[in-house]
């Protein structure tokens, strides 16, 4: 079991009311969370913990079962009612087991059984800080570049310095990482850290664009172009001038794109679509994909010369669930944004509704986290989100997390899979029936690494296995 963290010297000390009537063991539990370097009240009763309540003003209430006069279970109750969010441990002996379980189930961070294990109480007492911790703001004017970034974790902070470090060049970024994970954040911080940072951010993503009109959209067009270039269109890349452009999902270019993509970097000029001359342009580019590019290579979906080129430096942003000890702190950044956005007055989360955060899978990453706290934000008609809410958001089907490119990613292949069941792998059938040419029907197929041939007959069964570990 990994040591529990200890508070910091350059912040401030969190301060925690003990509460036992027996003299030795309040004082050695004083003397040991002193060591750990916490400010400690220390009472001997319900009654005086409930004086110092409002007076010292603790972060948490760490305070055994068995008091004279009002329990530890009364106790809790009114803390309940007069500082919902503040998080209370117990302590207890084994007859009392029961009593505790039930008051974890009516909101109770945790409860400890005597004796107690030391290195256990002080990893409880970290977690529950930092838990009811408010989210982080970045004051200092020389984290401005990253203040949209809301983090304590180590990987997050061994990411940022890697981050700033590079932004400091003029290299080529890959930022690889889920879908949901901050990508395009990141990008955001590292033009802002740049030299670049007065000039323009500009950001496309290239699965969102149809393949028709993302030459027009990256590149510009002129006048008379085709039909519906009825004037002069400057692309992104002149739109970026002097800044940054990031290439969200540049794993979905087209491959013919990718080949002026290619050019445009190695020439560090654009041509618009239609036109006779290149302009020069002086953009740093940003790639960022979901995808395994190095896989999409092996299968020539991806030009290996691009990914070079793109690939000067890579960063990979870790899910959210490499990351929980940043969940808590997202979600009460996320719902003070949205508070004000709804115009409600929300004090933040019921201790188990943000430890059910905490404990949940997240595979929408970030993204799906700001999505369930807009929705209990929404819904919530107390000061402080209830745990069913919370359990009630996160059933949401998650499907609802989906980007617009990726929701139309899913449909694609699923539409494409029915077709080659319905048409026993026959190509041909299938793109008559989707109302396409050969050609176009094989790069589409290829484009979701679907084989014709694993359709036919019991050669079915084998591609619904693939289906289900491709998703």
């Amino acid at each position: 079991m990994a040591a529990a963290p200890t508070p910091s010297r350059t912040t401030p000390r969190a301060r925690v009311l003990v509460v036992d009537d027996d003299a030795d063991m309040l004082r050695l539990l004083s003397l040991r969370l002193q060591a750990a370097g916490y400010d400690v009240v220390a009472v001997g009763s319900a009654e005086a913990a409930l004086a110092q309540l409002d007076m010292a003003r603790p972060q948490l209430v760490l305070s055994d079962v068995r008091l004279p006069g009002r329990d530890g279970l009364a106790l809790f109750d009114e803390v309940r009612a007069r500082h919902p969010s503040l998080p209370v441990i117990l302590l207890t002996a084994h007859g009392t087991i029961p009593d505790a379980v039930e008051a974890t189930s009516r909101g109770v961070f945790t409860y400890l059984t005597k004796p107690y294990d030391g290195k256990e109480l002080l990893e409880k007492i970290a977690q529950a800080l930092a838990l009811s911790a408010p989210a982080v703001t970045h004051a200092h004017a020389h984290e401005a570049w990253r203040a949209d970034i809301v983090s304590r974790s180590n990987r997050m902070t061994d990411l940022l310095a890697e981050a700033y470090m590079v932004a400091q060049s003029d290299a080529s970024v890959l930022l690889l990482g889920d879908s949901g994970s901050g990508k395009e954040l990141l990008a955001q911080a590292i033009h802002r850290a740049s030299p670049r940072a007065r000039h323009p951010f500009v950001a496309v993503n290239c699965g969102a664009i149809p393949e028709a009109l993302l030459e027009s959209e990256l590149f510009g067009h002129v006048k008379g172009a085709f039909t519906d270039a009825v004037s002069n269109h400057k692309g992104l890349f002149q739109a970026a001038e002097g800044g940054t452009l990031l290439l969200d999902e540049i794993g979905d270019m087209p491959p013919a794109l990718q080949v002026k993509l290619l050019r445009v970097l190695q020439e560090r000029a654009v041509r618009p679509v239609g036109a006779s001359q290149s302009i020069p342009i002086d953009v740093r580019i940003i790639s960022a994909t979901h995808r395994d590019l190095e896989a999409a290579m092996a299968t020539a979906q991806f030009r290996e010369d691009l990914y070079y080129r793109l690939n000067v430096v890579t960063l990979a942003l870790p899910t959210l669930g490499d990351r929980r000890e940043d969940i808590a702190l997202l979600a009460n950044h996320f719902l003070d944004k949205l508070a004000r956005k709804y115009d409600k007055r929300l004090s933040g989360f019921a201790p188990e509704a943000l430890k059910a955060l905490t404990l949940a899978a997240w595979p929408g990453n970030v993204r799906q986290l700001y999505n369930v706290v807009e929705q209990v934000c929404a819904l919530s008609t107390t000061p402080l989100v209830p745990l069913t809410l919370v359990q009630r958001a996160l059933r949401t089907p998650s499907t609802q997390v989906l980007s617009f490119a990726e929701a139309r990613q899913r449909f694609e292949r699923e539409y494409l899979v029915g077709l080659l069941k319905m048409t026993d792998g026959n190509v041909a059938d299938a793109a008559r029936l989707a109302q396409r040419n050969r050609t176009e029907f094989y790069r589409l197929l290829q484009k979701h690494a679907l084989t014709p041939g694993n359709f036919k007959n019991d050669a079915v069964d084998n591609e619904d296995v693939a289906d289900e570990r491709h998703d």
